[in-house]
């Protein structure tokens, strides 16, 4: 099981609101990421489905029972958060087990579970270990393994990467998309980081100031977003968008030419990455484009160019910033 429903929950401190009203259905079994920049909200509606903080108004149930007066020890949800917060003092082995002997699970069932948690995750060498003795790889998984021996309903993760340098967010962001292919569990990820959510994500949810500004897949939201601000939200680089009849243009979908083309610009600077190169161009009274060209690309800057955005990749949005269709 593991399907969490969401009606009208609203979250408000006072005059501030938070959350004006948020419908959510989260699937048995998906990996779904609450995305957005800071302030939109993401962190707060996990925690309403936490427990951790009180709903305002509206209702949450998880397997079609209503838990939103429930604490939460009694939703069946495990949390895994920004900070490891682990017992210093512990080894590996005792902070993976320490919720069970919390619940007074016999000490057999404890070291069958730890076992288990320990080698899914690679962490049976370093069960004798104290978290000073660990990377912060290894911590977080142990965090995450002291959410697994619980086997809750759903696994919340609340930017569970955001300590770690980028080589290591890009490791764990591996293993934890194993974890859900290799569990099935129902999982509810928060990243502000677009690229995290692109590719972590079976759905996203992308927030804006506590709205659900539209809900789908990574492709989905990529190629029909359904306002200005999913458009520039998704997607590295961002969408160029040219005013006017407000379009938009991801820049992939610009081919370039030193010829002939639609729009007419100079190149200003390039980002050279191996096997992409970003130019920026200043396109006159277009604004500033930013277009993806090969890694062998050695258009520097003041080259001048001609750009074609391809007709049927072109977004166009109302002067609301509502799509187009």
């Amino acid at each position: 099981m593991g399907t969490i429903t969401l009606k009208q929950v609203r979250k408000a401190f006072g005059d501030a609101v938070i959350i004006p009203g948020a419908d959510l259905e989260i699937r048995e079994g998906e990996f779904i990421v609450f995305v957005g920049p800071s302030g939109c909200g993401k962190s707060t509606l996990l925690r309403l489905i936490a427990g951790l903080e009180d709903v305002t108004s509206g209702s949450i149930s998880i397997d079609g029972k209503d838990v939103t007066e429930a604490p939460p020890s009694e939703r069946g949800l495990a949390m895994v958060f920004q900070s490891y917060a682990l017992y210093p003092h512990m080894s590996v082995r005792d902070n993976i087990a320490f919720p069970l002997k919390m619940h007074k699970v016999p000490q057999g069932e404890i070291d069958a579970a730890v076992s288990k948690a320990a080698a899914k995750l690679n962490l049976t060498d370093y069960l004798e270990r104290k978290p000073r003795q660990l990377s912060g790889g290894q911590r977080q998984r142990v965090a995450i393994g002291r959410a697994i021996v619980r086997e809750p309903t759903a696994f919340l993760f609340d930017e569970p990467l955001s300590n770690l340098d980028a080589a290591l967010r890009v490791n764990m962001r591996v293993e934890i998309m194993q974890m859900h292919e290799d569990m099935k569990a129902t999982m509810i990820y928060v990243t502000h980081d677009q690229v995290e959510a692109m590719t972590m994500a079976d759905r996203i949810v992308v927030l804006n100031r506590g709205h659900i500004e539209q809900v789908g897949s990574p492709l989905e939201l990529y190629n029909k977003p359904n306002s200005l601000f999913v458009a520039g939200f998704i997607g590295s680089p961002k969408m160029n968008f040219v005013e006017g009849n407000t379009i938009g243009v991801r820049p992939e979908h610009i081919a370039l030419s030193d010829k002939k083309g639609d729009w007419q610009g100079t190149v200003k600077l390039a980002e050279h990455l191996g096997s992409d190169t970003f130019l920026h161009i200043d396109g006159g009274a277009r604004g500033q484009l930013t277009v993806r060209a090969s890694g062998e690309s050695n258009f520097g800057p003041g080259t001048k160019l001609w750009m074609t955005p391809e007709k049927d990749r072109i977004h166009r949005f109302n002067k609301e910033g509502r799509a187009i269709r």
